[in-house]
């Protein structure tokens, strides 16, 4: 019975899948006897003539087969490959235009660029014993037989130490195994041996940077961009080196180019996104990770982020529901598992939270950060099974600094539970310590920055305008003091009100206002109006409808000048509580936040105190409008009777919903949304008493207690 030609091509594939190249050529040739433009036939034979290093015989092959049909990308592909083997370069780039424009994919396009910009780099001659070595290297790495790879490219920069190319292909391999310095080395002879190879500039700029020599790194890939403007992955990784080095504008700049030339470069999105986020512009990072999502949907960082990006902004459904997204894209993502428990934590839901810290540990067991998380939510009454693990991670000399101070935190918390008050204090010490020498604090910054508010009030004043009729928008309360005396409570008894939001620690004031307030910019009337438009737009868009919406930012007690001028119609609750309580509060604290970098040396956060202390007398005397203040203490004692005198100066109705603050379910983000989820309890302000032995009388020139 006579084949068809379609069985013919089919067996043909058939023994070429199978190695039989001399079967498979014979159908080949069989078919082109009776169709001698037959595409596939014409196409697999070049396969085959490049398989035994013929491309210049595989070309015309190819040519025919593109000539029947243009739209077939694998035609394509195998026409550049033979090009560029043949270093054809011309040919090659005419032949990626005409391909693009048939469907040629825009990843392959660029994996194309690159190797002709590899090929041209290579100096061994067609048909040498050079030009055949680094074919092999070439198959070899492109099919991931990287061992092989490394062992020929080490050869070759031996037998042939001009050629370029596997010196480039050495430092690649070096740097998969983490061979950073030799890498480096191989990196640096690429860019000596063809100085105007932008790809070899671009891979030493990036051993540069995974070495930590940052300012070299953007130099190699400044130089990469120079003599390549187009090339996107340079632009990309100048962004990551820039951020790190935290010029966060001048990284946007550069995932944006990257971006611009390659809309498609899910990566760039990706960071433009962290870089956003580090910037504050949470908005915009959404839009940057969901980018990258739609671009790679198979990568859980994108997800993530994205679900961290709309925690912070408060909105916690749609992180949790994002997490999750993230975990079943990857379930073994320790990371995703924290980020949830994070999540969970902020809602209230404190047992989902514990389940997933727990995840995240049985995930990467020396998980340092999710060890300090899960140690502050359980109370400790034996030296359990993370106590020990903590432990061991604690005596692990490959440990690093930032871990260590995770643990120590952690650790603290659990010989504060068990009654060791000394051993505790030791770790709190040490944590401490190791968290202020990472933030490099200096109290100078707050001092200087203390006195600049001082001296720019008087031009606020004089600023100030006279408003004939106020905004319908939402009404601000802040809520300010010192970080743990007591404004999440009080936040949670106001936002339990029907007419109020509690939109937590919102960043509009510092933002918009802070250069402001410190006279670095221009005071007069046009900018305490530009602040007042900016604060009350931002804060209409989480006001959830509401017309009276708490901002609980503690630190906006600097800004009550500017707030006071621009916004006259605000409610301003300043919060007090014991100063040695909240002291050491903030001493045992592990904030997140940097922007509190006073808080881990008992001599900073006490005279970061009296500076608060001293300021806010400053604007006792000076400001027009009064604030009103709670003490923490007596609202704990007296609960009922402070709550209803905060509740009628807020100019609101009574309701009995504002005794149970702990019955709020709004997501609470800061360090105390354990404590509000349980009802108002007594005596946390003498909590730091047992530690006043062992603290040199550090604190006691605050204490207000009246055994003192």
């Amino acid at each position: 019975m006579e084949l068809t030609i379609d069985q013919m091509l089919q067996q043909g594939v058939a023994a070429h899948n199978a190695g039989d190249l001399q079967q498979a050529e014979r159908l080949y040739q069989t078919i082109l006897q009776v169709q001698p433009k037959h595409p596939d036939a014409n196409h697999n034979l070049g396969l085959i003539a490049v398989a035994m290093n013929q491309p210049d015989v595989a070309l015309p092959l190819f040519e025919i087969a593109i000539d029947v049909n243009p739209y077939v990308e694998r035609f394509w592909q195998s026409y550049i490959e033979a090009l560029i083997a043949e270093r054809q370069f011309d040919r090659a780039k005419l032949a990626l235009k005409k391909g693009t424009k048939k469907g040629l994919a825009k990843n392959k396009l660029r994996a194309f660029k690159q190797k002709v910009a590899s090929a041209k780099a290579r100096k061994a001659p067609p048909g040498s014993s050079a030009q055949a070595e680094t074919n092999s290297l070439l198959a070899l790495y492109e099919n991931g037989q990287h061992a092989d790879a490394e062992k020929l490219a080490m050869s070759m920069t031996q037998k042939f130490p001009e050629n370029q190319f596997a010196w480039k292909v050495l430092g690649a391999l070096l740097g998969k195994k983490g061979k950073r310095a030799e890498a480096l080395n191989a990196a640096r002879k690429a860019v000596q041996l063809v100085p105007e190879d932008a790809d070899a500039h671009s891979n030493l700029g990036i051993k540069l940077k995974e070495l930590g020599r940052l300012e070299e790194a953007a130099a190699s890939l400044g130089q990469a961009i120079a003599l390549k403007p187009d090339f996107a992955e340079a632009h990309s990784n100048m962004g990551v080196t820039l951020q790190e080095l935290g010029r966060l504008e001048e990284a946007e700049a550069s995932y944006t180019q990257a971006i611009r030339l390659n809309p498609d470069f899910d990566l760039a999105h990706y960071n433009l996104g962290n870089t956003l986020k580090e910037l504050g512009r949470l908005e915009e990072a959404e839009v940057s990770y969901r980018q990258a999502i739609a671009l790679k949907p198979a990568f859980a960082g994108s997800h993530s982020n994205l679900g961290n990006t709309l925690k912070e902004l408060g909105r916690l459904e749609e992180a949790e529901a994002i997490h999750r997204q993230a975990i079943t894209v990857q379930p073994d993502f320790a990371e995703a598992h924290y980020n949830m428990g994070i999540t969970l934590q902020e809602m209230g839901r404190l047992e989902g939270a514990e389940a997933s810290y727990r995840q995240a540990i049985a995930l990467a067991p020396n998980y340092a950060e999710a060890h300090r998380n899960l140690a502050s939510m359980k109370t400790f009454d034996t030296r359990d099974e993370q106590f020990l693990q903590m432990q061991e991670l604690y005596s692990d000399h490959g440990c690093s600094e930032e871990q260590r101070c995770h643990l120590c935190f952690g650790l603290a918390k659990a010989f504060e539970d068990l009654g060791d008050v000394e051993s505790a204090l030791n770790y709190y010490q040490e944590g401490n310590a190791l968290r202020n020498k990472l933030l490099n604090y200096d109290i100078s910054q707050d001092i200087e920055l203390f006195k600049e508010l001082k001296a720019s009030y008087p031009r606020i004043a004089d600023s100030s305008v006279e408003f004939e009729s106020l905004s319908n928008r939402p009404t601000p309360v802040f809520i300010v003091g010192m970080p743990r005396s007591g404004t999440t409570l009080v936040e949670q008894i106001i936002s339990s009100h029907s007419q109020v939001t509690g939109a937590g620690e919102l960043d509009f004031a510092a933002r918009f206002g802070d250069s402001i307030a410190r006279g670095l910019s221009e005071v007069d009337a046009n900018a305490i109006l530009e602040f007042r438009d900016n604060y009350l737009k931002k804060l209409e868009a989480v006001s959830n409808e509401r017309p009276i919406v708490t901002d609980k930012m503690q630190h906006n007690f600097c800004y009550l000048g500017l707030l006071i001028a621009a916004i006259p119609e605000a409610k301003i609750v300043h919060v007090k509580r014991n100063p040695a309580a909240v002291c050491w509060s903030n001493y045992r604290q592990y904030f997140k936040n940097e922007s509190v970098g006073y808080c881990y040396a008992l001599s900073d956060v006490v005279e970061y105190y009296s500076l608060y202390e001293d300021l806010m007398r400053f604007w006792a005397m000076s400001l027009t409008s009064d604030f009103y203040e709670v003490d923490y203490d007596l609202l704990t004692i007296n609960q009922q009777d402070e709550t209803q005198k905060l509740i009628d100066y807020l100019d609101l109705d009574w309701e009995k919903a504002c005794l149970s603050p702990q019955d709020n379910r709004r997501g609470v983000a800061t360090a105390s949304n354990l404590q509000v989820r349980q009802k108002v309890y007594q005596g946390s302000s003498q909590q730091w008493v047992k530690y006043r032995p062992f603290l040199n009388g550090a604190l006691d020139c605050l204490d207000e207690s009246p055994e003192r």
